[in-house]
């Protein structure tokens, strides 16, 4: 099996179709292309990275939508030299952030898991992403910050939100308020990535994840994912979360052909064959 492959944005981001088992189910996977430059954030890649999300996660195939950069970054944020005039642009600066905001935010609304496959640097809108995907894999040499401060900036695409969510206040006030970066080990630690993986082993470790999730009902995991998105993303209370995840879990039960047919595979002693009805 071989990866559809298909270049976007004059090959500034690359996308792959990697299939993960032998019923057709993919990993769609997206890598930022510009490795001279840390693979930055720009208008023009957040707009085709928003539809490219989107994209992917429309395409039933797709059971998991990963992201990740080329060379020694997984992205290292906005562009710092067309900062320069941008951010004394007061139309276009806010169009920015809101493309930037638009293109992480989505990523909890969509029914697929989306990975971060975080390959080296991830600092400012780096972070960002990371923290907007439902997890994160780390290389070894990876080194996650956020990085804003030590050149002026604040960040705002996500972070100062996400972050103390994701590891609680005084751990994400130190990263913020010091700018240090933290290793792939620290980052585990402290909870923002899942597993640490040797650095030849990362794009591998996507395909294992997604080949994993392919064995699952795809109406079952996006009904998970609305459930714990909607607590994490909505800060809803704990009584409020119940009553969404019953709800979410009758309806499903009571109206899917995945839930009977897990049951009687179960019963049978075979694999399930999930439709996603």
């Amino acid at each position: 099996m071989t990866a559809d492959v298909e270049h976007r944005h004059d090959g500034k981001v690359i996308v792959e179709r990697i299939p993960v088992d032998e019923r057709g189910s993919v990993l769609g996977l997206i890598t930022f292309n510009r490795p001279d430059e840390m693979n930055p954030f720009d208008m023009d890649t957040g707009v085709v990275v928003h539809r490219l999300f989107r994209d992917l996660a429309e395409d039933p195939a797709v059971r998991v939508v990963a992201v990740t950069g080329a060379g020694k970054a997984f992205s290292a944020g906005g562009d710092m030299e067309k900062y320069r005039t941008l951010q004394r642009d007061p139309v276009e600066f806010p169009k920015f952030l809101d493309i930037m905001h638009g293109a992480c935010t989505m990523i909890a609304e969509q029914p697929k898991p989306f990975v971060a496959l975080v390959n080296g640097i991830a600092i400012a809108g780096g972070i960002e992403l990371l923290l907007s995907c439902d997890l994160a894999i780390a290389a070894e040499s990876a080194r996650i910050g956020d990085a804003h401060l030590p050149y002026g900036q604040m960040g705002g695409g996500g972070v100062l939100t996400l972050l103390p969510r994701a590891v609680g206040p005084a751990r994400a006030r130190e990263l913020i308020f010091s700018g240090r970066l933290l290793t792939a080990a620290e980052a585990c630690d402290w909870g923002l990535v899942s597993k640490v993986v040797p650095d030849d082993e990362l794009r591998a470790a996507g395909i294992a994840f997604a080949a994993d999730v392919a064995k699952k009902s795809p109406l079952a995991v996006a009904n998970a994912k609305q459930v714990l998105n909607t607590a994490w993303w909505d800060g809803t209370g704990v009584p409020q979360g119940l009553r969404l995840e019953r709800e979410v879990t009758a309806r499903y039960c009571l109206t899917s052909e995945d839930a009977p047919e897990g049951l009687a595979a179960f019963a049978a002693k075979r694999r399930p064959v999930f439709t996603g009805r």
